[in-house]
């Protein structure tokens, strides 16, 4: 019974020209999204790959130098773009492309593209999860709100169940039948997409984007069925077709465009982050002073000078047999790493807090949560960006060890010492692995949760009220 209803809503369903027309056009816009995403992913791609090759043939020829001098010098660490980013951009706008690492230093990143976007573009961007996330919901409340109170408006309702259909039965092929309908829209989608990320990539980042694309899914789909649900209970429970749109077009605003917002403000209120000038002092103070406040430099390295002559018995630095600049500059490197981890850690642990007053909030919004899922799989989220900068951060220290070891190792007291390409060489080249499939599952774990509840009680709750509705 349920499958027959089914067919006979997706039959309705096709036979509509509204349904056609509305779906042509949300299907003309997912199509479109995927193309800008395509181009701008392709772009990028291509941008990244030549710079980060500049940047490694600066490295390799910039002559001969103190190795100092050359950690100074430094290289960029460029982001790459993950290929399911094209169908979400996330947070990459504002958090940057770029990172130049240096000696004594851990640098904000550089190039966000959100500020030289036009006042049009920080309204919004078409993409594919604006669409996913926003069009569809409200394409599958044009196509439920009148599910039962349009029946029961045209009497069809009161026929059926005097006919001996269950209530529960009439409400899952309903759904099943809505569901049906959105499929001849999302697989032609879901195929355009795949096309466009194997186009856009190699086969080695397709492959390890597929796992990514499957659980990317799974969180849209329950998106979907929630609103699928959700969507059918309202027109159970409304007395007429026109309450049920009023009531289903208000959630619709509140969780897509509303909650956003207001999640992103009252997270900000109880978990506030610091200023990039009040963050920059801070972390001035603590290279300066050390962390607790009471480990100046001078008497750091008075110490160490201390140590080291007593060490190798000699009574001046000049008679060290390692360089004492070298060993000096690699342990404020050892200080300013120790004062880096405390800032950031700090900071990310604001950024997680306030990532976990978003995943509260799903509870009122599911938006909220597939939206987390889709930045999360697309490679573009937060937690992504902190483990790319925490491996360029460990590549910096790398590279200022490479230096101040040599340094020691080769460079006297007395005289100027020059090192050339033979230790440049020595560095090997920027590699990044983004996190597999199995760890953004992890972060994401909340969101499955808050999704397949809503999907559930939506599920249920149509099935209840379709019981209790009244057929005339």
């Amino acid at each position: 019974m349920i499958f027959r209803i089914a067919r006979k809503e997706m039959t309705e369903m096709i036979r509509d020209g509204r349904f056609r027309v509305s779906a042509a056009i949300v299907f003309a816009l997912l199509a479109g999204s995927l193309l800008l995403g395509w181009h701008h992913y392709r772009e990028i791609r291509a941008q990244h790959i030549a710079a980060q090759q500049a940047t490694r043939e600066q490295w390799l020829k910039q002559g001969n130098k103190n190795p100092h001098s050359a950690a100074h010098y430094g290289v960029y660490a460029f982001k790459p773009t993950a290929p399911l980013s094209l169908v979400d951009h996330g947070t990459d706008p504002y958090t940057g492309v770029a990172v130049w690492l240096e000696a004594h230093k851990q640098n904000e990143f550089k190039y966000r593209p959100a500020q030289d976007a036009t006042a049009v573009q920080r309204f919004g961007e078409l993409t594919g999860a604006t669409v996913l996330q926003l069009l569809l919901p409200l394409l599958i409340v044009l196509l439920t709100f009148n599910a039962f109170a349009g029946e029961r408006e045209l009497g069809t309702l009161r026929q059926l169940v005097s006919l001996g259909v269950k209530p529960s039965d009439l409400a899952l092929g309903k759904a099943v039948g809505v569901a049906g309908s959105l499929l001849l829209l999302l697989i032609p989608a879901t195929i355009a997409g795949s096309i466009a990320i194997t186009m856009a990539s190699g086969g080695e980042e397709t492959a390890a984007a597929l796992p990514r694309a499957g659980w990317m899914s799974l969180g849209y789909l329950l998106y979907f069925g929630a609103f699928i649900g959700g969507s059918l209970a309202v027109s159970a429970f409304a007395s007429s077709s026109r309450a049920a749109l009023i009531a289903l077009l208000g959630f619709w605003m509140f969780n897509g465009l509303i909650a956003p917002r207001a999640a992103s403000d009252i997270a900000k209120s109880l978990r506030p982050t610091p200023s990039a000038f009040e963050f920059g002092q801070k972390m001035e103070l603590a290279l300066k002073n050390g962390v607790d406040g009471h480990d100046p430099a001078d008497a750091r390295n008075k110490k160490l000078e201390e140590d080291l002559l007593k060490k190798y018995k000699v009574d001046k630095v000049e008679a060290l047999p390692v360089n004492f600049a070298g060993m000096r500059l690699q342990e404020g490197e050892n200080h300013g790493n120790e004062v880096f981890d405390h800032a950031y850690a700090d900071l990310w642990s604001v950024f997680a807090q306030q990532d976990a007053v978003h995943r509260v909030l799903a509870l009122a919004a599911p938006g909220l949560a597939a939206r987390s899922i889709s930045m999360g799989f697309a490679g573009s989220d937060f937690p992504q960006h902190a483990h790319f900068a925490k491996a360029a951060e460990d590549y910096r220290r790398m590279l200022q060890r490479t230096m101040n070891a040599d340094l020691i190792r080769n460079a006297s007291n007395t005289a100027p010492y020059f090192a050339g390409d033979d230790l440049w060489a020595k560095v090997p080249a920027f590699e990044y692995t983004a996190p597999a499939a199995n760890w953004v599952a992890a972060q994401q774990t909340s969101a499955f949760g808050i999704l397949a509840l809503w999907c559930c009680a939506a599920v249920a709750a149509a099935v209840w009220t379709a019981r209790r509705m009244q057929v005339y």
